[in-house]
């Protein structure tokens, strides 16, 4: 076997290997600038989740601590990781309040302090501000040893203008800030979030373009079978057309 430094792109393996669920992670998907990176160990990555609705917390918080602590019924689901598993309680964030001259704006305030840890700026015009999330220092470090620094993935429609008091839907539209005046979007549509993660480009002609060069295999396969069906009728219908005689 020969081996070269060269990166083969995920979508390049799709092509060759027809059809697959989950692509791996193969040596030579790793860019030759990051495989003396990637030698060292395998890439820290680190997620953040959002429950805006809230929890029932008597049934999230654990009865007693320590390593043995009882599985509540909301986390039974990680059962199998309470050796891994820490659960914090006790904690607030202030920067969430509302200070005295404003108005309401729990939801945004909220959603822009959870892992920034500061007040965002009252203001439903350009001028936002608010501070850098704790996902984005992760992904400066860790962003180095993985194709995207960070991902950023939501459920809702981004909306715009002043969507509480006199808040701007910026700070409903993400939790991860970049900067203070740089919110990052939140990515709600799968098929670019897979453009993301394995195509070659997020450009929508690019991907329409792809999208028509690479017809799915059943696809390919329906349009053999139609073909070979109506092959074989018009043979059917040739013998019928042409009875064999014998004399």
């Amino acid at each position: 076997m020969m081996v070269f430094q060269k990166a083969i792109p995920r979508r390049t393996f799709l092509r060759g290997a027809g059809a697959a669920l989950a692509v791996p992670m193969l040596d030579a998907m790793v860019p030759a600038v990051a495989r003396a990176q990637a030698a060292t160990g395998t890439a820290k990555r680190l997620s953040f989740f959002a429950v805006p609705n809230g929890i029932i917390m008597d049934q999230w918080t654990p009865g007693a601590a320590g390593t043995g602590f009882p599985i509540t019924p909301v986390l039974e689901p990680l059962a199998a990781f309470r050796d891994r598993m820490v659960v914090i309680g006790g904690l607030a964030n202030n920067e969430a309040r509302k200070l005295e001259f404003e108005i309401a704006g729990d939801h945004p305030r909220a959603c822009s302090a959870y892992l920034t840890a500061t007040h965002p700026k009252m203001t439903s015009g350009a001028d936002i501000h608010c501070g850098v999330s704790v996902d984005q220092i992760a992904a400066n470090e860790l962003g180095r040893q993985t194709p995207l620094p960070s991902l950023e993935i939501g459920l809702e429609t981004p909306m715009i203008g002043a969507c509480e008091s006199a808040y701007s839907c910026v700070y409903y539209n993400t939790l991860s800030w970049k900067g203070p005046e740089t919110p990052l979007p939140m990515e709600n549509r799968p098929r670019a979030v897979f453009e993301r993660l394995v195509g070659d480009s997020t450009n929508p002609a690019d991907r329409l373009a792809r999208i028509e060069e690479n017809r799915s295999i059943l696809d390919s396969r329906n349009s053999r079978h139609r073909g070979n069906c109506r092959t074989s009728r018009s043979r059917s219908a040739s013998r019928k057309s042409f009875p064999t005689t014998r004399s």
